[in-house]
């Protein structure tokens, strides 16, 4: 018979440790964390989440990061690039057609902060969605006038700071077309989900080309800062193969947080929720949480280096 709902603390005290109970205590300090918030950058940092392979782990890496960060205090902003909308989904933001979108910002309809939703899921967390309408874009892009510099504009230190936010992450497509090249002009920071699987680094040298294009002709500041393993399955040789090779090659450019592969961080979209706020106790949540710590970190340890 269960112990009365009073005794049940001392009940689990002689008991032990469960994993029931262990998994409430990760969720407590996830949801309510003791530290208090994450160090602010000296300077607010823009990432863009790229990657031309899809199903790396891109829109999840994106939301869940942001999500984590704005959980430990830090104003953050996602920009939905992707004109499936994942992003906007998982932060269960509006974006049916019509609705003010990143779409409208790059034809310069409507400014940042007006197609700016706050999220339910955190008062520190925005989004920028993308509708059906921006499948279209790259081609009416073409022929714009500094077509490659649009989302830039868009995101000027005033825009921003009318928003005041510490992070702006930017979700791209699957492509290296005029969205993701439009993403990486607009940033300082690239970030690589990389998933540890057989096809890894297939594409990836194609994507580096690319983003010693951009910081040639358009943005001298981009660089790759941050590198992401994901949907790692510690019960294969293969994934500690795959996180070895890109460790060797990469170096202190990767996390040291790896994201496991989870049921839990693949079921959250579907209910419009990241992670942490679907299951903030899982091993999903908590390595995201690492993540965006990690993330923060090394904010501090660059301005520390700079100054």
């Amino acid at each position: 018979m269960n112990p009365p709902p009073s005794d049940s603390a001392e009940a689990s005290q002689e008991m032990g440790w469960t994993p029931i109970a262990e998994e409430a205590v990760r969720a407590a300090s996830v949801l309510h964390p003791k530290e208090g918030v994450l160090p602010r950058p000296s300077r607010r940092r823009v990432l863009t989440v790229a990657n031309q392979k899809g199903g790396v782990g891109k829109t999840t890496s994106t939301v869940n990061l942001a999500a984590a960060l704005a959980v430990h205090g830090l104003k953050t902003l996602v920009i939905d690039l992707d004109p499936q909308g994942n992003a906007s989904t998982a932060l269960d933001i509006d974006h049916r057609s019509g609705t003010p979108s990143i779409y409208e910002v790059l034809i310069g309809e409507v400014s940042i902060a007006e197609a700016a939703q706050q999220s339910e899921q955190s008062p520190n967390l925005y989004c920028v969605p993308a509708t059906i309408d921006l499948a279209g874009a790259e081609i009416e892009l073409v022929s714009m006038a500094n077509r490659e510099t649009r989302l830039k504009e868009a995101l000027s230190s005033g825009a921003l700071d009318e928003l005041g936010v510490d992070y702006v992450f930017i979700d791209c497509p699957p492509s290296l077309g005029l969205l993701t090249v439009n993403a990486m002009v607009a940033a300082q920071e690239v970030l690589i989900p990389i998933q540890c699987e057989y096809y890894a680094l297939e594409g990836l040298g194609q994507l580096l080309s690319n983003i010693e294009l951009v910081q040639q002709h358009l943005n001298r500041e981009l660089s790759v800062s941050t590198i992401l393993l994901t949907m790692y399955d510690g019960r294969t040789k293969l994934a500690d193969q795959v996180t070895n090779e890109v460790r060797n090659h990469f170096g202190d450019t990767v996390l040291k947080t790896v994201i496991p592969r989870s049921v839990k961080v693949s079921e959250a979209p579907g209910y419009g929720q990241t992670v942490l706020s679907y299951d903030p106790g899982s091993r999903g949540a908590m390595s995201y949480l690492d993540a965006a710590k990690e993330i923060a970190e090394r904010g501090v340890n660059e301005r520390s280096s700079t100054t």
